[in-house]
């Protein structure tokens, strides 16, 4: 044996594998956005997920890609497993088409005929040269992707034909006579390494096309290489499994497990059938026969094929076996489970349905981090340690619905078709993360009352009677971010930037009040970060309360998106006359609260005529404002 020969057989295989990964990559790369989104649209009609199944993995030339893709859009609950099952069985076929490209190096064309162009030997070099071309021309945007697709095309036939010289060379010394003879001796061998080289390469592809260029030397048989083929669906299949269930959920491990029946099943199958004819005499034209690679790559088509079509009625049996085998992990109990049973994906297809489930979602959301505030403000007054376990166990509660709403809403995102859906589930991503900040800043409120009873610091009484007006004018902001959100209210949007003003200027006064007190010694200096601290939160919860308002505007007046700043600046400068009366009104109210608390100098002497409910709870504690208006229950969808 001529070790130079293996030599070159181990380089073209190199070759190989390597051009069909960088092609690979290269497709996944350049169709990975369009690709979920394809994918993410499949239904439950098993048909439809089998064809996509198909064809996406004829695009990006894997099988094991296309299934791990698969089950981390199950994993994120885009698709359902049921919704999976028919994608991963057109993946197992789809995986063939390599092996139909790989064919082409049994065409035979001779003088100047057209089909020579087809040839392995004249599209490596036409795929190489056009591929470096728009790499280092930069031709048009993705040049460089498509560039490394035709590279890749190039090295894998460049490989390809590499590995067919040396296996010719290789094929004079008899190893590869009698590697092959034993394998048509014993199926089981055959088997063994058919899957062994499928899980050690984690390609079927890359496999099938081995095989095929060992085919050249004319020395391959039907009875050798059929239980061959069978193998590599094994072996692959272990591969993807492991791949889908590293730090997977329960559903997108079961991807794997069904993917490994199913090929487990046309293994059984594929045997079974083979050796019934055979023993009826029906392949004795072709069991001895040399093969060649059209022959490996028709048989490949024909198993998987045969074997979609026959076990697809199976996926409910296939289904019930993966739950059977990997048992659902036990979930903690979560305060709003049937909230967040209610993001279903089935209603996907029925926008009302599901903006509605978002919609109660995020009041949801809102109520439980305003109640976190509400308790973090009682506890600045008496910090008491059960409270706060509460508040960090619902903000806990508040973290897990916020992700599985994000999860739905970027789901749910292409299935929408009306610009008006769109423009909905816009304003509705913005306001997740606003309504989660909120509870975020109880967090840090609460975390500054334990420290202030950790070390056995308190504010001063006065110091407590100007937080209780900075409280309510936030209490009275929150307000109107609800009924903004609520009834997408612009006018109530519109009352938030007075308020977000107001409270700025309370703050000033509250921190200059403060450093007055401690000159004095009034106030505890210990004390002191802990309450500069509380002026950062109070003014970052007015901030978030102002961007909920801002989205809510832009829904209803979307030409307002790309001037936003503008528009809110030339509020702020007094060139909007409700904001002007507004902002009036709110300064009036809570600057005469702060003045029969504290003595300062630039506070109107006249009383409002009329008090708002939130004044009015500022002065009565334990007045508490009713939430069963019927105004307050509208929903968001027309």
């Amino acid at each position: 044996m001529d070790v130079f020969s293996l030599i070159s057989l181990l380089g073209g295989l190199a070759m190989f594998l390597y051009g069909m990964r960088l092609m690979g990559d290269s497709l996944k790369e350049n169709s990975s956005g369009a690709l979920k989104t394809a994918m993410s649209k499949v239904t439950d009609n098993p048909i439809k997920a089998f064809v996509l199944g198909v064809l996406v993995t004829a695009l990006i030339q894997s099988s094991t890609a296309t299934i791990v893709i698969t089950s981390g859009l199950v994993g994120a609950g885009i698709l359902t497993l049921r919704q999976s099952l028919g994608i991963i069985i057109g993946a197992n076929v789809g995986t063939t088409v390599t092996g139909q490209i790989i064919r082409l190096l049994d065409i035979d064309a001779s003088g100047a005929s057209i089909l020579r162009f087809f040839q392995p030997s004249t599209l490596a070099p036409i795929a190489l040269i056009i591929g470096i071309i728009l790499i280092m021309a930069r031709v048009f945007k993705n040049s460089r992707s498509v560039g490394n697709i035709a590279v890749g095309f190039g090295i894998l036939f460049s490989g390809l034909l590499n590995m067919t010289g040396a296996v010719k060379s290789l094929s004079e010394s008899g190893l590869i006579e009698q590697l092959f003879s034993g394998l048509g001796a014993s199926p089981v061998l055959g088997y063994v390494t058919g899957a062994g080289v499928a899980f050690m390469l984690q390609s079927s592809s890359a496999t099938v096309g081995i095989l095929q260029a060992f085919s050249s030397t004319g020395m391959l048989t039907f009875k050798a290489i059929y239980t061959v083929i069978v193998g590599i669906y094994l072996g692959d299949c272990v591969t993807t499994a492991i791949v889908c269930s590293i730090g997977a959920k329960s559903d997108a491990r079961r991807v794997g497990i069904v993917n490994i029946l199913f090929n487990l099943s046309e293994t059984v199958l594929v045997l079974v059938v083979v050796a019934v004819i055979h023993r009826l005499g029906l392949l004795d034209g072709l069991w001895e026969r040399s093969v060649n690679s059209s022959i490996i790559a028709n048989t490949n088509t024909v198993f998987n094929l045969s074997c979609a079509i026959l076990l697809l009625p199976m996926l409910p049996v296939y289904e019930k076996l993966s739950r059977r085998i990997v048992k659902d992990e036990p979930q903690p109990e979560h305060k709003y489970k049937d909230m967040m049973e209610s993001l279903n994906p089935v209603f996907f297809n029925t926008p009302a349905l599901a903006l509605q489930s978002c919609y109660n979602t995020l009041l949801t959301i809102f109520n439980a981090s305003r109640g976190n505030i509400e308790k973090a403000f009682r506890l600045l007054e008496h910090y008491d340690d059960k409270t706060h376990q509460e508040l960090l166990a619902e903000e806990d509660e508040i973290d897990t619905v916020t992700d599985a709403l994000s999860r739905y809403l970027v789901g749910f995102l292409p299935h929408l078709q009306l610009e008006y859906h769109v423009s909905i589930l816009d304003q509705y991503y913005k306001v997740t993360a606003e309504f989660e900040r909120l509870g975020d800043h109880a967090v840090k409120i609460a975390e500054h009352a334990q420290s202030l009873g950790r070390d056995n610091t308190s504010f001063s009484t006065a110091a407590l009677s100007e937080l209780a007006v900075l409280e309510a004018a936030t209490s009275n902001i929150l307000d109107e971010t609800e009924q903004t959100f609520r009834k997408r209210d612009v006018d109530a949007a519109m009352r938030i930037e007075p308020l977000v003003q107001v409270i700025g200027e309370l703050i000033t006064i509250l921190k200059r009040n403060h450093l007055k007190r401690m000159s004095r010694g009034e106030c505890n200096v210990y004390a002191d970060a802990a309450f500069t601290d509380l002026m950062v939160e109070f003014r970052r919860i007015a901030d978030t309360c102002s961007n909920v308002g801002v989205a809510t505007v832009i829904r209803v007046n979307p030409e307002l998106a790309d001037h936003e700043h503008l528009y809110y600046e030339h509020m702020h400068k007094g060139g909007d006359e409700a904001f002007n009366a507004a902002y009036t009104r709110a300064r009036t109210r809570y600057f005469l609260l702060l003045r029969n608390v504290s003595p300062i100098d630039d506070i109107p002497e006249s009383e409002p005529e009329e008090l708002p409910p939130l004044f009015r709870l500022a002065e009565n504690p334990d007045e508490e404002l009713s939430m069963d208006d019927p105004e307050l229950t509208a929903g968001p969808v027309e």
